[in-house]
Order: structure tokens, then C-alpha cells, then sequence
């Protein structure tokens, strides 16, 4: 016989996630420790939701400039982020802040072409943390703060797909893209890779294909860029953003 739905776990986790207490709900069937994260991924981003950081002047905003190694480029098909590194800055220069840098468990084989490019080995990844976990520290150390990638829309799909298995939302940071930036500030050049803008605008190229050093070096790419747009008398993320839409 069917059990009636009022007794049924399941049926009573899904009315609780309909009226908006899911962590009561999913405490017993994950543990409290998961469903503490939960909460906290899931009060981050109501908290962004509410903040407006469009009249944040560009030579004061706070950003953390993030990378992210996965084991492909399918979020969606069984691709998993594998590594996550980032570092915080306000207007043009790094705060003085540790940076982020975590190992993921994916649970599933890292491809061998991948541990060739990023030197995560497989035994290296099953030591990592959980991925709910690493969620909440990133979030944790990101706080209200603009987020800023190369290439970002690999990340967001990432971190997208990520956040809402682990906790049923979507990220909702304000996100820049170096890439975009730098085909708005220099439309004819042909190649908008990281390698290519670093080389191109001096900076030099430690570790390619690890989560923090190219956050770092997307941050120096990030700061020769804003020196840039400040002399177009572009001052606002705002204003940015409009530019940017443009192209």
C-alpha cells in the first residue's frame, strides 16, 4: 500500500522545500553539517540579490578575481569542477587578504589529458574536499564582492550547474569577464586567449592551468585593463557594463 504523502519523508522534504525551509527538511536525510552549508550558500545569495553594486565606483570596487579547473568543459554531461583559487582586490591593487585555493573531489576518473594540463592527479583530486563544502568556503571568502574570470562564461556554467545540485540556486554575483573587456578595449587584435593578453601586456606567465595562478594573473590583465577604462572616464561598474553591451 502506498504510503500517505503527509507520512512519506520524501513527500514532507518537498512541501518544506516549496515553502522555503529546506534545511530542516534535508538535516536527517544528509546529515546537519550539509544542511548548515546549504543554509549558508543559500543566504549568500539572497543577500546579493538585494545588494546593488551598479553605482560602485570601478576604483574602489571589491572583486575577487577566480579560476576554476574542471574535468572538461560539459557541466551538464558529468564534468566536474576539480579545483577552485581566487583572490580578493579593491580598485587596482590586492587586498591583503590569503588567497583562495582548494582541491575538489569529483568523484569520478580525471581524464589524462587533463591531469597533463593542470597536474591534478587523480590521487591528488580524491584527497580534495567535498564540493558543497568548497561552495561555501568560496562563497564564504567571496562575500558580496564582484566576481571577475577570464573567459567567465565556462565558470558560470560551472559554478551554476554546482550550485544548484548542491543547493537548488543560481549564482548571482555580478560577474566581469577580462575577455570581453579586452575585445571592447582593443577590437582588432586577433587573439583574446589569456596566454596572448598576458604576453601581450607584459605580464608574465608563471603556472598556466592552476586555479590561483591564473587568478592572480587575471587580476594584473584585470588592473592593466582599468587603468584603461578610468582614462575613458568610465568610473562606475555601471557605466561599464553599458559599454560592454555595446560590443
Amino acid at each position: 500500500m502506498k504510503e500517505p504523502k503527509g507520512n512519506n519523508p520524501m513527500g514532507r522534504m518537498w512541501h518544506l522545500y516549496k515553502m522555503g525551509g529546506i534545511t530542516p527538511a534535508l538535516a536527517s536525510m544528509m546529515g546537519s553539517s550539509n544542511a548548515q552549508q546549504m543554509a549558508f550558500i543559500r543566504s549568500i545569495s539572497r543577500e546579493q540579490r538585494k545588494e546593488s553594486t551598479l553605482d560602485t565606483p570601478l576604483s574602489e570596487m571589491e572583486a575577487v578575481v577566480f579560476d576554476l579547473e574542471t574535468t572538461g568543459f560539459y557541466p551538464y554531461g558529468g564534468d566536474e569542477i576539480i579545483s577552485v583559487g581566487g583572490v580578493r582586490i579593491r580598485g587596482g591593487e590586492f587586498e591583503e587578504a590569503e588567497p583562495f585555493y582548494r582541491l575538489v573531489n569529483p568523484k569520478r576518473r580525471i581524464p589524462k589529458h587533463i591531469v597533463e594540463l593542470t597536474g591534478i592527479t587523480n590521487e591528488m583530486a580524491e584527497k580534495g574536499g567535498e564540493l558543497m563544502q568548497v561552495l561555501h568556503d568560496f562563497l564564504d571568502f567571496t562575500g558580496r564582492r564582484v566576481l571577475i574570470a577570464h573567459a567567465s562564461g565556462h565558470d558560470k556554467q560551472f559554478l551554476n550547474s554546482a550550485l544548484w545540485r548542491t543547493s537548488k540556486i543560481h549564482l548571482t554575483h555580478r560577474v566581469l569577464d577580462t575577455m570581453m573587456i579586452a575585445k571592447w578595449l582593443d577590437p582588432k587584435r586577433g587573439e583574446y586567449d589569456l596566454d596572448s593578453l598576458l604576453e601581450s601586456g607584459g605580464i608574465e606567465i608563471t603556472e598556466r592551468h592552476h586555479a590561483l595562478h591564473d587568478a592572480v594573473m587575471t587580476a594584473k590583465l584585470y588592473f592593466s585593463f582599468l587603468k584603461r577604462i578610468l582614462g575613458r572616464q568610465i568610473l562606475s561598474l555601471g557605466d561599464l557594463y553599458a559599454y560592454l553591451s555595446r560590443h
